[in-house]
């Protein structure tokens, strides 16, 4: 049987060599490309058939979620595991939503982490002990229920991106909406959230990991 291969997106050269290290043990999986950037993770998935996109969501030149939904788009047979040092309570259902097959942590062990690589490559979803803990119990019957849970898949998109202090206008262009789209999302999310300010969205953003 092929193996199954990988392509490893993290900015961190020493994070990426483990890792690699690690599959490339393993008989029935491979690394086919290591990329430091978004951009680089989405011209390797042009360029390479693979499987399995491990992706970090933090990134020196785009969000992970945005090549989390490029990926989606426009290779919808490859699945997409994100490996993060975010907590899985505060970012692991909104990562699931945009069309993840799976969520990790960094602090999970090397046999969890192959578990998780396999189980997706085979177009199942995996999730954490924590996260599958949070989905069996119920979000929405949890009192402490992380707020920005509430909100879409488009509105924590924006809401990611005002925590890290981008004006309207920038993520209007950056994600091929109007201003007047945007504001609207702004206006919703700042509602849901019971918020009235950026620097509100900024805040909550910090406290609860969700930006480094």
């Amino acid at each position: 049987m092929p193996a199954l291969s990988l392509i490893i997106a993290d900015d961190h050269q020493l994070v990426r060599a483990g890792l690699c290290k690690m599959i490339e043990a393993q008989s029935d999986l491979r690394v086919v490309a290591q990329c430091r950037t978004g951009t680089e993770a989405l011209a390797a998935l042009k360029e390479q058939t693979c499987h399995v996109l491990l992706l970090d969501l933090s990134l020196p030149d785009m969000s992970g979620l945005d090549v989390l939904r490029s990926a989606r788009e426009h290779h919808p047979t490859v699945s997409v595991l994100v490996l993060s040092g975010f907590p899985e309570r505060q970012f692991g259902i909104n990562v699931l939503r945009a069309g993840a097959k799976g969520f990790i942590s960094k602090g999970a062990d090397e046999a969890e982490l192959l578990r998780a690589v396999r189980t997706v490559a085979r177009g199942k979803r995996y999730v954490g002990p924590e996260l599958a803990d949070l989905l069996v119990n119920g979000m929405d019957t949890d009192a402490d229920k992380p707020t920005h849970n509430a909100l879409s898949e488009r509105e924590f998109q924006i809401f990611c991106k005002l925590a890290e202090g981008r004006s309207v206008t920038d993520i209007a262009n950056k994600l091929f909406l109007s201003v007047k789209t945007v504001s609207t999302y702004r206006s919703r999310l700042l509602e849901k959230m019971g918020m009235k300010t950026n620097a509100d969205i900024t805040s909550y953003a910090i406290r609860n990991n969700l930006i480094q």
